[in-house]
C-alpha cells in the first residue's frame, strides 16, 4: 500500500502545481476591483519589445515546499529500518521540500513581454505584460491605467 501513495502524491503535487493563474498577467484580463471605475486612457507607439519571465507570486512557493516535503518523507521512509529509515525519511523530507519548491517556482513563470511606449504626451513608461499578443515596433497602443496598474491593448 506505502508503494501507491507516493506516486498518487507526485501525481497530485504536479498537477496543483499546474494551477497557478497566470492570466492576470495579460492585458484582456481585468480585476473584480477594476470592473465598474472609472480608469485612464492615453495613447502611444511602441518603442521596444523585449521577451522577458514573469515569476507569479513573489517567489515563495509554501505548496511546492510543504508537498515536496511530505512526497520526499514518504519516500524516505521505504528505505532501510530502524534509525536508518529515520534519517532516510528526514533527509527525504529536506530534498522534497528544495525540490517542490522548485518545481512549482518554474510552474509560476509565465512569458511575458517589456514594452517600451513613447506616449502622445511625449513621456516613454514601460509595461510589463504577458505574451498573449505579437507586439511590434511602431505599433500604435492605448493604454489603460487604474491606480499604478497599467496594461497594454491595441489601438
Amino acid at each position: 500500500m506505502k508503494r501507491l501513495i507516493a506516486p498518487a502524491l507526485i501525481m497530485s503535487l504536479l498537477a496543483l502545481a499546474g494551477c497557478t493563474n497566470t492570466s492576470t498577467y495579460s492585458g484582456d484580463v481585468y480585476r473584480g476591483d477594476q470592473a465598474g471605475t472609472a480608469q485612464s486612457v492615453s495613447y502611444g507607439t511602441i518603442q521596444s519589445v523585449r521577451p522577458v519571465q514573469i515569476q507569479g507570486g513573489n517567489g515563495e512557493s509554501i505548496l511546492g515546499s510543504l508537498g515536496g516535503a511530505v512526497i520526499g518523507g514518504l519516500l524516505g521512509n521505504q528505505v532501510g529500518g530502524g534509525s536508518g529509515r529515520t534519517l532516510a525519511t528526514a533527509a527525504g523530507a529536506i530534498g522534497g521540500t528544495v525540490a517542490g519548491s522548485k518545481i512549482q517556482q518554474a510552474t509560476d513563470r509565465v512569458d511575458g513581454y517589456e514594452l517600451e511606449i513613447r506616449q502622445d504626451s511625449g513621456q516613454n513608461v514601460v509595461v510589463v505584460q504577458k505574451a498573449d499578443r505579437n507586439w511590434q515596433v511602431g505599433q500604435r497602443v492605448k493604454l489603460v491605467a487604474s491606480g499604478s496598474s497599467v496594461s497594454v491593448a491595441p489601438y
